[in-house]
């Protein structure tokens, strides 16, 4: 089988990773690695997480059952040059002696992996702020510091504030290079060794329709608002609620795993659980309008790069979201602000879609691949291990006037596209 260059070879890659690769939707780790792992070792380790909740917090015992199972796995290969990897952790990070005693701990589990998996003088890619304690103790020749998200917002572990920016800062401290991934994070970023890694879409995957749907979906009538991901804090579940009490026949499917913190008891609400990546598709293929229901006026919230959107773009299909900053500008998005825009943005959706409109969709994502993506990342290693300087990140305001400027010369061709294109406006 042919190994496609993705610009660098002959490397080890350990990624200490913010997601868990056996039961989390793919992130952008993921996907790069595995294309990475083609000429390159990589070990992937599992979440470190950001410690844990309250014990009150209604996923405290999922959580850990969740970890549990992940870790009886410890280290697995998944394909030639790609290792999986789910450490025995002490996730109490306010203490200082526990996150020492932990970072030992990890480290030598680091060092058994790396015999095992015949991984020396690695390049460290670490993309969770409660990294940094084993990091420091892993000899390598380069770090990588991936920010995904704004961390210290995360309402989903009882650690402090505090600790986790303290993490952060140590991590930019150490890091030859901050990658971030999103836009928003990347412009208020205060670093100069930075780098933008916008996200990408498995384009083919999406925008490639399924031959045959998911068969638990065949008795659930249209019109269907399909949400892919994990639902947790993010979500808006008055929202939904609301707009299932108002139209009991449009019917939300959820694919993906769902915390405690979302229960909604509606009938035209469904939650199939989470999907292996394979047959995603086929459960897209039901949806009519493709939806991120997220709760508004979150710090957390507001600074994510959801994956998940350039995947709904990709099928063509409309798209409905919150509004949040990495795409407030997107052609062919429509924003929504209050329930009553969301319906009235879905009924626009439903009524008034046409194929110049689905052109404009998949065209602003066709061409950030994670083909593209992971070439970026390779030149960016490449030119680190060589001293030379790295490419400077394109100008977003530039960017987004050739969006804008593509986007309203295919919504020339009818009013009701023209109107998504200003919604993506400020």
């Amino acid at each position: 089988m042919r190994v496609t260059d993705y610009g660098i070879s002959g490397e080890s890659i350990i990624c200490f990773a913010g997601e868990d690769w056996w039961y989390h939707h793919p992130h952008s780790k993921n996907h790069i690695l595995k294309r990475l792992s083609g000429s390159n070792r990589v070990l992937f380790v599992n979440s470190l997480g950001l410690g844990l909740p309250a014990a009150s917090h209604p996923d405290f015992f999922l959580k850990i059952r969740r970890k549990l199972k992940s870790s009886l796995r410890w280290l697995r290969k998944v394909s030639d040059g790609l290792y999986v990897m789910t450490p025995m952790n002490l996730p109490f990070y306010g203490s200082p002696r526990i996150r020492a005693m932990s970072g030992w701990l990890l480290a030598l589990q680091i060092r058994v992996a790396m015999l095992i998996c015949g991984i020396r003088d690695p390049i460290l890619w670490v993309a969770i702020p409660t990294a940094a304690e084993v990091a420091k103790r892993i000899s390598s020749k380069l770090v990588i510091y991936q920010v995904s998200d704004k961390y210290d917002a995360n309402e989903d572990s009882d650690l402090g504030r505090e600790v986790i920016r303290e993490f952060d800062r140590r991590l930019k401290e150490m890091a030859s290079v901050v990658m971030y991934s999103g836009r928003r994070l990347y412009e208020e970023g205060h670093v100069h060794k930075r780098f933008f890694l916008e996200q990408g879409v498995d384009y083919e995957h999406f925008a490639a329709e399924s031959q045959e749907s998911a068969p638990e979906l065949e008795n659930i009538p249209g019109p269907i608002l399909g949400y892919l991901g994990t639902m947790d804090y993010v979500m808006d579940v008055p929202l939904i609620e609301e707009v299932a009490r108002r139209r009991p026949d449009w019917h939300w499917v959820m694919v993906g795993l769902k915390s405690n913190l979302v229960q909604i008891a509606a009938p035209n609400v469904h939650f199939v659980g989470s999907k292996p990546y394979e047959e995603v598709p086929k459960y897209v293929k039901k949806f009519d309008v493709c939806v991120l229901p997220w709760r508004q006026g979150n710090a957390f919230i507001e600074y994510g790069s959801a994956i998940k959107v350039r995947e709904y773009l990709a099928t063509g299909k409309p798209v409905v979201i919150s509004p949040i900053y990495e795409y407030n500008k997107t052609p062919g998005v429509r924003l929504y602000r209050t329930p009553e825009e969301f319906i009235a943005a879905v009924e626009d959706a439903l009524k008034n879609d046409t194929p110049a409109q689905r052109q404009l969709r998949q065209g602003a994502v066709k061409q950030c691949t994670w083909d593209t993506q992971t070439r970026q990342v390779g030149q960016l290693i490449r030119d680190l291990l060589s001293g030379r300087p790295y490419r400077t990140t394109p100008d977003f305001s530039e960017q987004r006037a050739e969006e804008l400027e593509v986007a309203s010369a295919v919504a020339a061709s009818g009013s009701a596209a023209t109107r998504i294109v200003e919604t993506g406006r400020e």
